[in-house]
């Protein structure tokens, strides 16, 4: 054995021993203490160094093989000092250094291996399109054919072909087409063209559905009985549907047309001066949950209700593996404090917000085309906090209404 001392280098190493670098070494540095009844209690206890020196802060320093390095601490102790590891070599410390990075690199490759696993799997059955076809039943097309949540992918068809068995089992629909992202699956069905189904009509007059002023009168079909400016009656013929002189020459046929005319509603309007408003008061509770496929495990913001009445805002994102859509995400929910407050309003702003929603709904009944010509105010009184008005609103509305022919002439026409 040939041992070389590096002193006056201040590092000490072996050469030349591979027994010590099988066993393992250290180079070690005395801090502190009596470095003179330190080696005393060396030499007594038989344990042997090596490049033995002194640092410039007068430090001992010195290698020690592994096993003797835990024979050295009682002693070091006792001489008032205690050692410091400067360097390790040898082979249990290149196997502790593998063992770690074995440790890590496996818990890398299974979790790789894990989201690699999971990423084969179908999380997720979307359907999309214009259809009115039912989605539970597309769903149970797809179910059919092997495509569900939880299915393997490497199970299922091509999207080509998995949209030609889901054709079979949908016959209302013209297309089907099956669409593959990552561990989603979109169904995107459109519905077969058919032709509207013309219902039978039967011959009718076009009479008036109320009392109203003619304004206007186009008749598409049959023979108007009335002309601008008339004042007609509710159930009054507008357009007959018997075409001829009354005779054996006379047809029925399907009045169609259009007659427009002035009707007058009376409405009593109510509005409070006072209002309650749902406002957002500012304070907010966050929480956040881990996606799961379809499910969320909420992982903060625990507690109880923290608002009367709130608004809830969600965000979630999904994580990716380059064109992957994985089926776990975040999910950031946001729960906002809203609460009532009362506004007060004047009696001109009351009666405005009265007249408006009356509007509202008074154009919402009369029908497509009609327009307010006119209103007039013939009562107004405030009371108990509220406004109440009588209005007559002039309405151009049609008053055309279908009514079937019951006694038919012998010659029929369409």
């Amino acid at each position: 054995m040939r041992w070389t001392s590096l002193a006056g280098k201040g590092v000490g190493i072996m050469k030349g021993n591979w027994v010590a670098m099988l066993r393992g070494y250290a180079v070690v540095k005395l801090v502190g203490g009596n470095p003179e009844a330190f080696l005393n209690g060396v030499t007594k206890m038989r344990i042997v160094l090596w490049d033995i020196a002194f640092t410039s802060e007068k430090e001992l320093r010195f290698g020690v093989s592994l096993p003797d390095f835990f024979r050295l601490r009682p002693i070091a102790r006792d001489s008032g000092g205690k050692l410091r590891v400067l360097k390790r070599h040898g082979l249990p410390f290149k196997l502790a250094r593998l063992s770690r990075r074995k440790t890590f690199a496996s818990g890398l490759l299974g979790f790789v291996l894990l989201l690699f696993i999971l990423s084969t799997f179908i999380w997720d059955v979307k359907v999309t399109g214009e259809t009115a076809i039912p989605e539970n039943k597309i769903l149970q097309a797809a179910k059919a054919e092997g495509l569900h949540p939880y299915q393997w992918s490497f199970r299922l068809p091509d999207t080509s072909e998995l949209a030609k068995r889901l054709s079979r089992h949908l016959p209302d629909a013209s297309w089907v087409g099956v669409e593959k992202k990552g561990t989603k699956v979109v169904i995107t069905v459109v519905d077969a063209t058919k032709p509207d189904k013309k219902p039978l009509e039967g011959p009718r007059d076009l009479v008036a559905g109320a009392d109203a002023v003619i304004t206007r009168v186009i008749a598409e079909n049959g023979r108007p009985q009335v002309e601008r400016h008339d004042r007609v009656r509710k159930g009054q013929v507008l357009i007959s549907g018997l075409l001829g002189d009354g005779g054996a020459h006379t047809k029925a046929v399907v009045s169609k047309g259009t007659v427009m005319g002035l009707v007058w509603h009376e409405y009593n309007i109510v509005s409070p001066l006072k209002r309650q408003v749902r406002t957002l008061t500012g304070e907010s509770k966050e929480r956040t949950y881990w996606i799961i496929g379809n499910r969320g495990l909420q992982v903060s913001g625990y507690g109880g209700e923290p608002f009367a009445d709130s608004e809830i805002r969600a965000t979630a994102s999904k994580l990716r593996l380059g064109r992957w859509q994985l089926p776990f995400g975040v999910m950031n929910e946001r729960e906002l404090e809203a609460a009532v407050t009362e506004t007060s309003l004047t009696e001109a702003e009351a009666k405005e917000a009265g007249l408006a929603q009356a509007r509202k709904e008074l154009l919402a009944k009369s029908g497509p085309g009609a327009r307010i010509t006119s209103e007039n105010l013939l009562h107004e009184q405030t009371e108990n906090g509220k406004v109440r008005m009588t209005i007559l609103f002039e309405v151009e509305q049609s008053i055309a209404v279908e009514r079937p022919l019951i006694q038919l002439p012998v010659d029929q026409g369409e």
